[in-house]
């Protein structure tokens, strides 16, 4: 490892947990436990630390040593890599890999480490870490391939950002921003662009108008497992570029550089819909109201919304807020029973966004101030980044493990007899606290990007409106009976009630179930067994 490391000119970070500083032992200091503390929620602090994870396993949880809280457990690095390559261009990534195989060691790759499934782990593995490789963020106001001879299947002319490296949403987006053009990021914006965001699929705000963030992806330059740099097009390596277009990410080779599309910017409109129950008697017309709403996300998807949504019956935290409305004449209320969007339309105007909107309020209009309390709201933007900072953007809760599982819904599905039911089930009991969340990107440009012959996604996107996710949670410190109880439901209950609702679909891969029995048909669809042989060669 020494030897290792002196190759590398000492980028070689022998790990340790970010929580260390809370325990008994070398790296034990009160004054670095309360830091960490503090900073346990910041999604930077846990990307710019080398095992820092936005959804942390449980072998070294921290603690708020200034209310008293001890240690009742040791702190391992439990399924953590031992040692990370903290690369800063494509040959340490090299030397990475080459040092994995000639030890026979295993090999993780990670960004930023915002992963739900834990890709970002691997017990006794070496680590290649690829946040501080920044070559730059290059735009192109044409795009012209960097190969010598331009490539005649590639027929984009329109213009690119080539992101050199480990930057995230938040960079990239403000250079489209500063230059009046879109690029298709995540709608949170310190998630990395080139790792396993884009490399498993990809969505965001922007993901239903202009296609997936997979399919943005005009080249890349890709470290394959015998060290060799190469460039992945439609014309040099292009199983390659097939594979690390939406068949997962860190599998085929390390990404180090990739060069995606960029759009012009446009004016969007943008409607707030929430709606809670008035009392607990009114639980039979809120979930008809969620039902009614699935049942239109088709129709409005098909006429140029999309956006994200989520509901619960007992959420956590409050899901929707008061809006001039008060509870027995002078409390706020605050619904932790709720359902809310937040939809957005390019191109479109807050009228004819009503106007579009329309058939759907006048269902829900006999519910509203009888059973329901509902609230709609409309905006005008004038370009894309003024949308996105303003009802986007928003960086999601991290620092607590949960357990989830997910379905790609298709119209079929989402009209079936059988919906209500399924809600029902995924709604589960007020003591589970489950949090449904809607992403409505589907159709549009990802619909019709079914055709591209290079494109890697799982095949169930194409024909999806609704990638739908239910997650529970469990208390600080609850044993693994409880924890394993909560990962049953979500598995064999609520992922298993989609299943049956919408058999011929999928799951998207960076959002599914990490148990998912069935995980290579679900996250790969007919592309299993192409990827597979990619990945053999």
């Amino acid at each position: 490892w020494r030897a290792f490391n002196t190759s590398i000119s000492g980028k070689l970070i022998q790990n340790v947990q970010p929580a260390a500083p809370c325990y008994p032992g070398p790296s034990q200091s009160d004054e670095a436990c309360e830091y960490a503390d503090s900073q346990w929620t910041n999604e930077e602090f846990q990307a710019n630390t080398a095992i820092g994870l936005s959804y942390p396993t449980e072998s070294c949880p921290i603690l708020n040593i200034s209310a008293g809280q001890q240690p009742t457990q040791n702190c391992t690095l439990g399924d953590q890599p031992v040692y990370t390559v903290n690369a800063t261009n494509a040959d340490d990534v090299a030397a990475g890999i080459t040092f994995a195989i000639q030890h026979n060691i295993r090999l993780v790759i990670r960004d930023t480490g915002h992963d739900l499934l834990r890709r970002s782990t691997g017990y006794g593995s070496l680590q290649i870490w690829i946040r501080y490789i920044r070559q730059g963020i290059t735009f192109q106001e044409t795009f012209k391939s960097s190969e010598i001879e331009r490539c005649p299947n590639t027929a984009w002319r329109g213009s690119a950002f080539t992101i050199g490296g480990g930057y995230t949403w938040s960079n990239v987006l403000g250079e489209a921003a500063s230059r009046d053009v879109i690029v298709v990021g995540g709608g949170t914006p310190s998630v990395g662009c080139i790792g396993g965001w884009m490399q498993g699929g990809g969505h965001g705000p922007a993901a239903h108008q202009f296609g997936l963030g997979a399919d943005q992806v005009l080249e890349a330059q890709v470290v394959l497992a015998n060290g060799t740099l190469v460039t992945a097009s439609p014309c040099q390596h292009p199983d390659l570029f097939f594979a690390i277009r939406g068949g997962g990410g860190g599998t085929y080779g390390v990404v180090v550089s990739a060069t995606v599309k960029a759009y012009p910017t446009s004016n969007m409109a943008a409607q707030q819909l929430s709606f809670a129950p008035l009392n607990s008697s009114c639980m039979s017309e809120f979930m008809e109201a969620v039902g009614l709403l699935h049942n239109a996300y088709p129709r409005l998807l098909d006429k140029g919304f999309s956006g994200y949504g989520s509901w619960s019956i007992a959420s956590p935290t409050p899901l929707v807020y008061n809006y001039n409305y008060t509870i027995g004449g002078d409390i706020e209320a605050n619904f932790t029973t709720g359902f809310t969007h937040t939809i957005s339309i390019f191109r479109k105007t807050p009228e004819t966004a009503r106007s579009i909107f329309a058939p759907v309020l006048r269902q829900l209009a006999p519910y509203n101030g009888r059973s329901l309390f509902i609230n709609i709201t409309y905006s005008a933007f004038d370009t894309y980044a003024d949308f996105y900072h303003a009802l986007s953007g928003i960086e999601s809760p991290i620092g607590s493990s949960a357990a989830l599982g997910s379905r790609l819904l298709d119209r079929k599905a989402l009209s079936s007899p059988r919906l209500g039911q399924t809600l029902e089930v995924l709604a589960g009991t007020p003591e589970q606290f489950t949090s449904v969340n809607l992403v409505l990107v589907g159709g549009g440009q990802v619909a019709r990007d079914g055709a591209d012959p290079y494109s890697g996604v799982n095949p169930a996107w194409r024909t999806s409106y609704v990638h739908n996710i239910v997650a529970r949670g469990w208390a600080p410190g609850a044993d693994e009976a409880t924890k394993n109880a909560v990962y049953s439901d979500i598995t064999n209950v609520k992922a298993q009630a989609m299943k049956d609702l919408a058999p011929a679909t999928g799951a998207y891969m960076n959002e599914g179930d990490r148990f998912d029995p069935d995980y290579l048909r679900d996250f790969y669809g007919q592309n299993v067994d192409r990827l597979s042989a990619i990945k053999r060669r």
